[in-house]
């Protein structure tokens, strides 16, 4: 019986130190660049499962031989960063009243909701509710009738069409704000849909710049979306799971590769423009742990990480469970109560909400 013990507790090891190392592994792989590393550099998705694995690892060990629970808590140690960026649980509480409340909200052209005749309506009346001073959307394709109704919240409104005009399907970046923008700037990097524009703002004596982003979407079908959504549900035989896998791990890979090179443009308009206060928001398209949120954030604060509780996920559709939306800002900040409002349903994104208020 010892034996059989023995052999058990050996196994179990092998298995706990293997998930506390992929854990590891995972949390850093958003050091990886997409180009060198392209399927690697995806594994920021899997990072939840680890994290969670490692968990019943910690608690498997505490019921059966506590001593070697040493294991996965160190993995826990050394993955720390990545943990408290994905998974921060801060307190809620009260922003101070001086501070400028910001949302990032990717709102699908105002045409996601089907459940009502007119989506825009809700996605309208939740700005008036929210009250926010700065409000940054994705996917804001104003139509007729739509710049009134944001006038009617907002003295200050801009919209940039950012797709190319030989596209049917169109993108757009806007931001409706209580404060004078002075000017705005693209940042140029390659893309036909997608883009990052630079809003200057006037804020009390400051000029700050307000950076939108609409990064490179995945390319994923809704056929893609669906077959993987078959395939996490067990609906999908091993040999179709398999080429399903690799297929998703390409398209994935080629997306974050072009992510890549737009998140280093935006760092580099970022460093150029250090001197002022900066607030960068936005649909990244892209993990908390992944190269392209870690290249847009160094040199900032990500305001969930610093502010936020739980996963915040922002993205819910067909099997992808993640936060993608994101908003960051420079030193010159303080966030405070960093949250995804996940009880709208005018998108298929929720919006993020963040306080700021100047150090």
């Amino acid at each position: 019986m010892k034996i059989v013990r023995s052999i058990l507790l050996n196994i179990l090891t092998g298995a706990s130190a293997a998930i506390a190392l992929l854990m590891v592994a995972v949390a850093y792989s958003d050091r990886l660049h997409p180009d060198d590393y392209p399927s690697l550099a995806c594994a920021g998705l899997l990072f939840p499962f680890f994290l969670a694995a490692n968990l019943i690892m910690l608690m498997l060990w505490i019921m059966v031989s506590w001593r070697r629970s040493w294991i996965p808590l160190l993995a826990f140690v050394v993955a720390y960063p990545s943990i408290r960026i994905y998974l921060p649980l801060h307190m809620d509480t009260e922003p101070p009243a001086e501070s400028i409340k910001i949302i990032s909200y990717n709102v699908a052209c105002y045409q996601f909701d089907k459940r009502e005749m007119n989506p825009k309506d809700s996605i309208f009346s939740y700005l008036r509710h929210q009250d926010a001073d700065i409000v940054c959307l994705q996917e804001d394709i104003i139509r007729k009738g739509d710049v009134a109704d944001f006038s009617d919240i907002y003295p200050y409104n801009d919209t940039v069409h950012i797709s190319s005009p030989s596209l049917v399907l169109i993108n757009a970046i806007g931001i409706h704000t209580r404060f004078p923008i002075l000017r705005k700037e693209r940042i140029d990097y390659p893309s036909l849909a997608n883009g990052s524009v630079a809003y200057f703002l006037q804020i009390g004596s400051d000029t700050v710049i307000v950076i939108n982003n609409h990064l490179e979407t995945t390319h994923l079908s809704g056929n893609d979306r669906q077959r993987y959504q078959d395939m996490i549900s067990g609906d999908m035989n091993r040999q179709d799971a398999k080429e399903e896998t690799r297929l998703l791990i390409s398209k994935l890979s080629q997306a974050m590769t072009e992510r890549a090179v737009q998140a280093e443009a935006v760092h580099r308009y970022i460093q150029a423009h250090s001197n002022y206060p900066l607030i960068v928001c936005g649909d990244f398209n892209d993990s908390p742990i992944s190269y392209v949120r870690r290249t847009i954030a160094d040199g900032l604060t990500d305001c969930y990480a610093e502010s936020g509780r739980g996963p915040g996920i922002s993205y819910k559709q067909k099997g992808f469970f993640v936060r993608i939306d994101h908003i960051l800002c420079s030193n010159h900040f303080f966030p405070s109560r960093c949250y995804v409002d996940n009880n709208v349903r005018g998108s298929d994104h929720y919006p993020v909400l963040c306080w700021l208020s100047r150090k």
